[in-house]
């Protein structure tokens, strides 16, 4: 499960943490705000419509199609673009959007699927992938400080350091593949479910309640003319060792159908009814996050440091963001307000992170110290304050109704990035201010050769 969220997000990280590398091949332009903003646009329409495809396609077939569109644009932009440049500097800015969009797609579905998937299994497997969200960060990051380091030749290192996200993220992929049919995952996750009528053959699960001993026994086609009550899809023995629940494959003939649309608001009504204070958590705390990363800390320069500055910044966000994600492990009651109110105190670090680029030039807040520490505490609080409310609304609502809150938490989730972006784009006037002696200075610094 950890590995999971490293699959979902490392993608989208990979884009934007290389940015040293957009900046130099797109100098004067708003590339990392825009991949920001079409990345959450994109996201936000992916999620809803997950969402509202919950009871029809299966959460294999969504999860499968989002690591397909998720692996395919990360390596045709490493081969056609990074490596061969087959495309000219506006094509390549185009061509950057769009596989952004689709990796958005494809990542979204794939992200809002395994949140309903592991709200069916224990609470610390959901935040297992939480905890992955964040590790995807801590090893971009990691991959993009060893390449810069290690191969001075920019375009090479930024080739290498792509063809390591794709490896990483075919390491996820087939772990799913290999995890998905593991007897504990089938043991939570087996229930009738109306969609799936119509098959002819499955597995059961046993239960022995008394002894808790579990075992599974595969399934022939069922008759098509019924059977005893005994094939019935549930069917409860008692004996002296205790109860039986066996789960069978529904009867066939029964003709698939969509849910009605009334139907469907009242499901999700249900829920969030349940949960209201923690998707408004969630919400805000990635609202909060978004309208500061990774737009305004990209364009933080300094005169020494160039622009290694927001490469170490972003590293700082994505390991003390790694940090709060593991803290949200520790038990604690929390209400759904007060975790709200909690949330809602992040707002101190949008005028702070703004003082570290503004006035544009000569910023208030100058020193590099200032944006690394900041951006330390704003991980930590988004690390824990973004995870403990995924982690506790699936347990407020009943087993069936687990999946659908897992998603619906996507959507709060989703929601507060797209605010967020929006309102992170336009502060990028902020940093387009008067000229700064600085900022030219540190990227002739960065770009020109080493001394003897």
């Amino acid at each position: 499960m950890l590995l999971a969220g490293v699959g979902f997000l490392l993608p989208y990280n990979s884009f934007i943490t290389d940015v040293d590398y957009l900046h130099h091949k797109y100098p004067g332009t708003s590339i990392v705000f825009d991949m920001s903003l079409t990345y959450i646009l994109v996201a936000l329409v992916a999620v809803l419509l997950n969402n509202a495809l919950v009871e029809r396609l299966s959460l294999h077939t969504r999860i499968t199609a989002g690591y397909l569109l998720a692996l395919g644009p990360l390596l045709f932009i490493s081969v056609c673009d990074v490596w061969l440049q087959l495309f000219s500097r506006d094509q390549a800015y185009a061509i950057n959007l769009a596989a952004v969009g689709t990796v958005a797609f494809g990542c979204t579905v794939q992200q809002s699927s395994f949140y309903g998937y592991t709200g069916m299994l224990p609470k610390r497997y959901t935040q297992g992938v939480m905890t992955g969200e964040s590790t995807a960060g801590v090893m971009v990051s990691l991959s993009r400080i060893l390449t810069k380091l290690l191969l001075p030749d920019e375009r090479a290192g930024t080739l290498i350091f792509f063809l390591v996200s794709v490896g990483l993220e075919l390491l996820c992929f087939l772990l799913h593949l290999l995890v998905r049919r593991s007897r504990f995952v089938l043991y939570h996750t087996a229930r009738p479910r109306p969609s799936r009528r119509g098959c002819g053959a499955g597995y059961r699960i046993h239960h022995d309640v008394g002894t808790e001993d579990v075992h599974f026994e595969h399934q022939g086609p069922t008759l098509s003319n019924g059977g005893s009550p005994k094939d019935s899809p549930a069917h409860e023995v008692t004996s002296s060792g205790g109860a039986y629940t066996r789960f069978d494959v529904p009867r066939p003939r029964i003709r698939r159908s969509w849910p009605s649309f009334r139907a469907l608001l009242l499901h999700r009504y249900v829920v969030a009814r349940v949960i209201w204070a923690d998707m408004l958590s969630i919400a805000v705390t990635y609202f909060i996050t978004l309208c500061l990363f990774p737009g305004l800390e990209s364009e933080i320069r300094h005169c020494i440091l160039g622009e290694w500055l927001p490469i170490l910044i972003m590293a700082v966000f994505n390991l003390s963001d790694f940090v709060g994600k593991i803290l949200a492990a520790l038990p604690m009651d929390w209400r759904g307000t007060h975790l709200l109110a909690c949330s809602c105190l992040r707002v101190v670090f949008i005028p702070l992170f703004i003082l570290c680029v503004y006035p544009s030039g000569t910023p208030a807040l100058r020193h590099p110290a200032w944006p690394c520490v900041l951006s330390l505490l704003m991980g930590i609080s988004n690390g824990y304050f973004g995870s403990v409310p995924m982690i506790l609304a699936a347990g407020k609502v009943s087993p069936r109704q687990r999946e659908l809150a897992g998603n619906t938490m996507t959507v709060s989730y989703m929601t507060g990035l797209t605010l967020g972006s929006a309102v992170a784009y336009c502060t990028y006037s902020l940093t387009r201010g008067a000229p700064s002696s600085c900022l030219h200075t540190s990227t002739t610094n960065a770009s020109a050769p080493a001394g003897p």
